[in-house]
């Protein structure tokens, strides 16, 4: 069965991770970004079927990152989150292309309820499927295939390599402890015992960037690891 993928623009970080886990309790595919550019940037990079955003962000506030939004796709479904109530904050996220509007403190099942409507009044069904591409630079997965590319030219990696570079793609620009890698793609706790993770990041490496000249996977020393152009 198809998973609604959800992308969660929301600098409170316990706030993010709360959502998030609650949406994919619910069945939810949810990809985190903590502020509105590195929003705007995975946004560009496609698959996603809903957008929840904060109105106060860094770098790019809610309202510009919903026109931006809007100037790219007139129909995705956007829910805009904020402690601003007046009518006045209301009327100026729905003029900035908001379809929803969401003040803080909300019940999480006030959300759901806004997420279900809107996914289904967007036509979400297994018979209408998303862009099935997401890219970065040069680099990008076709999440119908299972293939990966990079400047055209077909990857060959295992599932599990596979799995990590979609999760990398799906967090570009941020550091990655071990910790949520393992978590996330593994499924399982991190064991500080072992280097599995770095053995796997090694395997990428040598596809991903080895054969090219830019190079896109980097070590944090200490914090983790980062798709990133440098």
């Amino acid at each position: 069965m198809y998973k609604a993928s959800i992308l969660l623009i929301e600098d409170d970080d316990r706030l993010s991770w709360v959502i998030k886990k609650g949406l994919e309790e619910k069945g939810y595919e949810v990809v985190q970004s903590f502020d509105g550019t590195m929003g705007l940037r995975l946004f560009e990079g496609g698959g996603f079927d809903l957008i929840i955003t904060d109105l106060i962000l860094p770098k790019i506030n809610g309202l510009d990152l919903c026109k931006k939004i809007r100037e790219k796709d007139k129909s995705i479904p956007i829910i805009m989150l904020t402690a601003l109530g007046t009518t006045d904050d209301k009327v100026e996220g729905f003029d900035a292309g908001a379809d929803d509007y969401l003040v803080k403190p909300f019940d999480f099942r006030e959300l759901w309820v806004r997420i279900k409507t809107l996914l289904k009044r967007a036509g979400m069904s297994r018979e209408k499927l998303p862009d099935p591409h997401i890219r970065y630079a040069d680099l990008e997965i076709n999440t119908d295939l299972k293939k990966a590319f990079r400047s055209g030219r077909e990857l060959k990696l295992t599932p599990k390599e596979y799995n990590l570079l979609s999760y990398l793609l799906r967090n570009p620009e941020r550091v990655l402890s071990r910790e949520e890698i393992s978590r996330d793609v593994w499924g399982v706790s991190f064991d500080t015992g072992t280097n599995f993770i770095d053995v796997y990041i090694n395997y990428l490496r040598k596809k991903v960037d080895k054969p090219f000249a830019t190079k896109l996977i980097h070590t944090r020393s200490g914090m983790g690891f980062i798709l990133q152009q440098s």
